[in-house]
């Protein structure tokens, strides 16, 4: 129930267990204790309204970062921040599925259901993520066949498990990469192990769900009941009951909510 709220991630939520922090009616909780209608919980001697998560129906958001936007609450240098730009919930809170760094734009998945954002962002699920890149000069066919066979980063081995030309003219050239890890920057380290130079990159595509050419900048879509219950699928997760609708889309303003 906690992590369906956002509050934490399963394996987080058990470790705050097995530290005594979470609480039913004063007494510590056990792992497969469960909750009863009017239960007191509390988390670090925080009371928490666990009923309204329940009660919430999942709500899936596909927003379109731009550059100079970073994936954080707050931001100590003052940076806008990608949470200040979404429709403010009643309940629990958006959560991000994966990062994008403030140099890279585009799709950005964001979630108030904690376990279908834990889901598709475990290692384990290997969720495809494709990105449009733009770099400079030209690579050769060694290079590319480098990229896809792995290279040594200061993390560990990684590699593109596909490559696409886009096209391009003069210095720029465009390429399609496709990832199935969630490490911090690897578009960019993969490239630039190779010594090219990365101008321009954006997330196009996180799993079966693609950024919709419509959607501009400080923009976002909400999935629709049936294209959430393809995501569960996906995720290997139960589809929920079924709400009132939800509308399709829902253009963006900075500053505005």
């Amino acid at each position: 129930m906690l992590a369906r709220g956002g509050v934490g991630s399963r394996r987080e939520i058990e470790r705050w267990i097995d530290e005594g922090r979470l609480k039913i009616n004063g007494k510590a909780v056990s792992l497969g204790d469960r909750l009863k209608a009017g239960d007191y919980l509390q988390v670090n001697d925080r009371v928490v309204h666990w009923e309204k998560f329940i009660e919430q129906p999942t709500r899936v958001l596909l927003y379109h970062k731009p550059t100079g936007e970073v994936v954080t609450r707050r931001d100590p240098e003052g940076r806008p921040v990608v949470f200040t730009q979404l429709p403010k919930l009643d309940v629990s809170r958006w959560i991000a599925v994966g990062r994008l760094d403030i140099n890279t734009s585009g799709l950005l998945l964001v979630t108030n259901n904690g376990e279908l954002a834990n889901q598709l962002m475990h290692p384990s699920t290997q969720v495809e993520r494709e990105y449009a890149v733009r770099i400079l000069g030209d690579v050769s066919d060694a290079t590319l066949a480098r990229l896809k066979q792995g290279v040594e980063l200061e993390d560990g081995l990684a590699k593109f498990d596909d490559i696409k030309f886009f096209g391009g003219e003069g210095a720029n050239k465009w390429y399609n990469v496709v990832v199935t890890e969630g490490r911090n920057r690897l578009v960019r380290r993969l490239w630039e192990s190779q010594n090219v130079t990365v101008s321009r990159l954006m997330r196009v595509r996180y799993g079966p769900v693609v950024l919709p050419e419509r959607l501009k900048n400080h923009s976002f879509y909400e999935l629709t009941d049936k294209e959430l219950d393809l995501l569960f699928e996906f995720a290997g997760m139960a589809p929920e009951k079924k709400h009132s609708a939800k509308p399709e889309f829902k253009s963006h303003k900075p500053g505005k909510r």
